[in-house]
């Protein structure tokens, strides 16, 4: 029986630690003084993983709030939040269905994470951040895929404490009419002697630039505020994606109505 990467929490902080969540954070605070309509006191990191963000959040004095489909990532964000004498709140949920008790003021996902299989799960995930987001509260999106002309794979190598893990990642149309691809991770792990390759794949729905801003003005719960170009710790409010060629890297910013 294989193995996911969702399962191993260690390896995929490991293959993703190349972030710099302090950036992160300060670049957060920054677009919360320039857009946010309501004082941000709640964090809500949706698909969180491991979250290195929350974690670096909880230490500025704000509420943190994990949510996320794989019981071992919660585990291993609590156990690490323990440890550094954080308070993180965590929830096990799917992306497209949940609720909070208590609103959060700033709600973000990273990472291409928001990832459906069709429309109506789009219309279903973004009912949910507006059920559990402050009206004039933020929702920040990374790397929202644009291009759909490109087959991507991207591969790198990471060591830390003795363990190496090479990290690939692909993503491929498999239907060009029914804008279906297949996003797949590979992770090679060299953990002191031990050898393990774990694997995720799963088929998505490609939703066009335009499609998404009308299914965001159908669903009527946001202000769309626009996209911008970036790459994994830095966003360029100077540079909306209207101006610029390449779409790989880039956020989307929405605000609660």
């Amino acid at each position: 029986m294989s193995t996911s990467v969702y399962q191993q929490p260690l390896y995929y902080l490991i293959a993703f630690s190349f972030v710099n969540p302090k950036t992160q954070v300060d670049q957060f605070e920054r677009i919360i003084e320039e857009f946010s309509k309501t004082k941000v006191k709640r964090f809500l990191d949706i698909a969180c993983g491991p979250s290195l963000q929350l974690r670096e959040i909880a230490k500025r004095g704000y509420e943190a709030v994990g949510l996320d489909s794989s019981s071992e990532m919660l585990e291993y964000l609590e156990e690490k939040a323990k440890e550094e004498a954080l308070i993180i709140e965590t929830v096990i949920a799917d992306l497209r269905e949940f609720r909070l008790k208590k609103k959060a003021d700033f709600a973000f996902i990273m990472m291409g994470s928001l990832n459906v299989d069709s429309n109506e799960s789009l219309l279903k995930h973004l009912d949910s951040v507006a059920d559990s987001l402050s009206k004039g509260g933020l929702y920040f999106i990374q790397n929202q895929r644009l291009d759909w002309t490109k087959t991507k794979r991207q591969s790198w190598t990471i060591r830390r404490d003795g363990i190496k893990v090479k990290a690939t990642f692909e993503s491929k149309f498999i239907s060009i009419v029914n804008q279906q691809y297949r996003e797949r991770i590979i992770l090679e792990v060299h953990d002191q002697g031990v050898e393990k390759t774990l694997t995720q794949q799963q088929d998505f729905k490609f939703i066009f630039p335009q499609e998404f801003k009308s299914l965001i003005e159908m669903n009527g719960r946001f202000e769309f505020l626009g996209w911008w170009k970036g790459n994994c710790d830095r966003w360029y409010l100077n540079k909306p994606l209207e101006k610029t060629r390449k779409l790989d890297d880039n956020m989307v910013l929405l605000r609660r109505k």
